[in-house]
């Protein structure tokens, strides 16, 4: 049972620095590209972050690519988003995601949920102003 845990999220003021972590379980970890996606209340989800299964290529989002850092270990099966400079526009739940190298290698599949195929359960971010 493939199971992807997230944690270190929690309620921050404009201008600080969260780290994301997300433990993958249950599947071959280095076979999968990772990523972050976020869903703002009442909105859908958005892509943040990729990275590719050896951690050599990342991709991330325009509104964030100066501020956030996306990471792994696969000696550890963990993922990281290490996110500076927070703005009350980042406040979401955040998730993370496993993706077979079959889809990562189309590139825009890559930034599309329904192209994952494991999800977490999501941890809350919350920036205020």
């Amino acid at each position: 049972q493939v199971q992807l845990v997230e944690s270190g999220g929690g309620l921050v003021q404009a201008g600080d620095s969260l780290k994301l972590s997300c433990a993958a379980s249950g599947l071959t970890f280095s076979g999968y590209a990772m990523a972050w996606f976020r869903q703002a209340s009442g909105k859908e989800r958005e892509f943040v972050a990729t990275i590719s299964w050896s951690g050599d290529s990342t991709t991330l989002t325009n509104s964030v690519k100066d501020r956030f850092t996306i990471s792994r270990d696969n000696a550890k099966n963990t993922v990281t988003l290490q996110m500076n400079n927070l703005k009350p526009e980042d406040t979401a739940v955040y998730y993370c995601a496993a993706q077979s190298l079959r889809y990562y290698n189309n590139y825009s599949k890559r930034v599309e949920p329904d192209w994952f195929n494991y999800w977490g359960q999501g941890t809350q971010v919350t920036v205020s102003s």
